[in-house]
C-alpha cells in the first residue's frame, strides 16, 4: 500500500459546466511529486491523467503510482475529494 501526501489541490468548474481539477501529491518512498489532472463533464463520471509535477522521475515507479490509482478506488478517491474540497462556491 502506498502512502499518499497531498500537497496543493484544486478544482474549476467552466463555463460549459465541465469540471477541471488537479492534484499534487506526494508518495512516500519516491523522490518527486506527482500531478494527476481531472476531468468531468457533469462531475460524476471521472477522466484522470497522472503526470509528474516538475522535473521527471523514475519511469517504473511512475507507472506503479498509475496502476495503485487505477486499482484502488479509495486513493483515487482522495486525491479526486481533495480537488473537490478546493472547488470555488
Amino acid at each position: 500500500m502506498m502512502q499518499l501526501n497531498i500537497i496543493t489541490a484544486e478544482m474549476n468548474k467552466q463555463e460549459d459546466g465541465t469540471y477541471i481539477g488537479k492534484t499534487v501529491f506526494q508518495v512516500e518512498t519516491h523522490k518527486v511529486n506527482y500531478e494527476v489532472t481531472f476531468f468531468s463533464k457533469r462531475g460524476n463520471d471521472w477522466d484522470y491523467s497522472l503526470h509528474f509535477a516538475g522535473e521527471p522521475g523514475d519511469e517504473e515507479q511512475f507507472l506503479l503510482v498509475d496502476a495503485y490509482i487505477e486499482q484502488n478506488d479509495e486513493a483515487f478517491d482522495s486525491l479526486l475529494d481533495a480537488a473537490w474540497d478546493n472547488l470555488p462556491e
